[in-house]
């Protein structure tokens, strides 16, 4: 039975349907498993345009506003992933709380479900929490954005949620930023990724083509390709005598080992 898996965030501009279609793509292109990637941002959907899905028939919305509606239905392919998109332009009530149930079913035929979930405190993102086995939060080196991972850390926690790790996006060189050590202290979640930013992102999104397919030789991929590996149980490679791992390699470590683990308490 497919492992869900949430991408949460209470920012916008954080990367979190960039980081949620790239590690789908990566999981299943890379190491050839099956992927079903949904887009749990009911207000402002756009997980279709990361994917190439401009005009997709039956879609998320569609599946929480109908019982007779199976989420199945709202399945579209592209680069090797199954993609339930939403609808920007739906205007028919809908049930976000649904999703859990619609899923049951559907999550036994993949190995991993992936949910790009709002960055609304709201029950879009409950919702996306409740249906999920576990959490990756993402998040900036930033104050405002700090703030905000705090904030989600403390409600996904009330909740009885699992978050396997931290993800640091559009990390910058210098000292202008808050530093890995701080951003995980204060949040109280081990970094698992740090990606740097990278101007060929933007380039990738106009193309519709997530990262690791179309940079794929870019820290942004190989960083994500490390996470992918930790998450099926792939060790990384000596870096070599001299080098230290960094903190988000020794998290990496923990996070393989309780992902290979839980796979046998599955």
């Amino acid at each position: 039975m497919g492992r869900v898996i949430s991408f949460v965030s209470l920012k916008g501009g954080v990367g979190k349907t960039t980081l949620s279609a790239s590690l789908a793509t990566e999981l299943a292109n890379t190491y050839g498993k099956r992927v079903l990637l949904v887009d749990g941002n009911y207000s402002a959907p756009n997980l279709g345009l990361h994917m190439d899905i401009i005009s997709p028939g039956k879609t998320v919305h569609d599946a929480l506003s109908s019982s007779r509606t199976r989420m199945s239905a709202a399945v579209h392919e592209k680069y090797n992933v199954d993609v339930i998109p939403g609808n920007f332009m739906f205007n028919r009530d809908f049930n976000p709380m649904k999703l859990r149930a619609k899923l049951a079913s559907l999550k036994r035929g993949y190995d991993f479900v992936i949910i790009d979930s709002s960055p609304a405190l709201n029950e879009e993102i409950i919702s996306s929490m409740l249906a999920s086995d576990s959490l990756f939060l993402v998040s900036t080196p930033d104050y405002p954005t700090l703030s905000c991972s705090m904030k989600i850390t403390k409600v996904a926690r009330n909740r009885g949620a699992e978050i396997s790790g931290m993800i640091l996006n559009r990390v910058h060189k210098g000292n202008s930023q808050i530093s890995l050590g701080e951003v995980q202290e204060s949040v109280g979640v081990p970094v698992v990724a740090k990606i740097m930013e990278n101007r060929k992102v933007n380039l990738s999104l106009y193309h519709r083509i997530p990262m690791p397919l179309f940079s794929r030789k870019s820290q942004f991929s190989k960083e994500v390709g490390k996470l992918a590996a930790a998450m099926i149980g792939i060790k990384e490679k000596k870096k070599g005598w001299f080098s230290r791992p960094g903190k988000e390699d020794v998290n990496r470590e923990m996070l393989r080992e309780s992902f290979y683990s839980s796979i046998f308490e599955n």
